[in-house]
């Protein structure tokens, strides 16, 4: 389908699951304070199919040892709801933690799966990272790959994927029921937007994947992937709506045009950090959550390019 044909589509199913309750997933978010990060798990409380999106890996940096503190928390709600993992999903390769689906995919089953445009984000990165032609640049590493309009259920639950790229070319939005799952395209409406000067990003595309994400129905329940507490804010939060973010985010409220958010948006990065976890998370990110194959010593290990053009 179009791409204004896909919006259609997930704005009607939208309102279908504002008027039928059961048609609206349960959602249960577990916040990872260290990478500022939500992992959802979303499922139909019928049939309790469920997905797990934009899981996290427990990472400590100094020491370069994973753990699976995190996702083991993901394992438990999902078994003590007696769930049916259908699908593991990443709104995108994320550049501020590292996945833990493959270690969920052994746990629970499920299919990996992210947004086509990885391959783009394989290919820059893969170069970057000087991978070598064993790294598979075509997305194979995932078990699906999501293009725009694509369709899946989650038991009775309806579900359409949408491309919104800008913050990287991969992000994808996730419509299930009357709730979107955006990724980084979008922060609590006191915090703004994402940073788009990753390789690959373009402040003009995230304005548009923001604009078209915020023309979906005004009641329309939106998911973070991770929040920062604003200045003057006490709690961490990651559920807004579409009224509210059109009303009231600072970035990109209702009034701002695509040339003022492409200034600011292109000032603010200029003066931004890279994440901390950045090269250990893009080069494990981009094989699906997989550590870099063991050298003959049987250890993994994370490149750093140094002086990189």
């Amino acid at each position: 389908m179009s791409r204004d044909q896909a919006l259609d589509h997930a704005a009607e199913q939208i309102r279908r699951a504002r008027s039928d309750e059961s048609l609206r997933p349960s959602i249960a978010g577990f916040f990872d304070e260290a990478t500022y990060t939500v992992t959802y798990v979303v499922h139909d409380p019928a049939s309790r199919e469920a997905a797990i999106i934009d899981s996290v890996l427990d990472y400590d940096a100094a020491a370069g040892r994973t753990s699976y503190g995190s996702a083991d928390l993901v394992i438990e709600y999902s078994t003590s709801k007696n769930l049916s993992v259908k699908w593991l999903i990443e709104t995108h390769a994320h550049a501020d933690h590292i996945s833990a689906a493959p270690y969920l995919q052994e746990k629970l089953g499920g299919k990996l799966a992210i947004g086509r445009g990885i391959i783009r984000v394989q290919d820059v990165f893969g170069k970057l990272f000087n991978a070598g032609t064993e790294f598979e640049r075509d997305g194979s590493q995932f078990d699906h790959l999501f293009d725009d309009g694509d369709t899946f259920t989650l038991g009775g639950l309806e579900a359409i994927a949408l491309h919104v790229p800008g913050h990287t070319p991969a992000d994808m939005a996730f419509v299930i029921g009357d709730a979107a799952f955006v990724g980084d395209t979008i922060f609590m409406p006191d915090f703004g937007t994402a940073r788009a000067d990753f390789p690959g990003g373009d402040a003009s595309q995230l304005y548009r994947s923001i604009r078209r994400l915020l023309s979906l129905p005004d009641d329309t329940r939106l998911f973070l992937c991770h929040d920062y507490k604003a200045p003057g804010r006490d709690e961490y939060a990651w559920e807004t709506t579409v009224g509210q973010q059109r009303r009231e985010n600072v970035h990109v409220k209702d009034g701002v045009s695509e040339e003022e958010f492409v200034e600011m948006r292109t000032n603010r990065d200029k003066t931004l950090a890279m994440p901390n976890l950045i090269m250990p998370s893009v080069q494990v990110n981009i094989r699906g959550g997989r550590l870099p194959d063991p050298e003959d010593n049987g250890v993994s290990y994370i490149k750093i390019p140094v002086n990189a053009v």
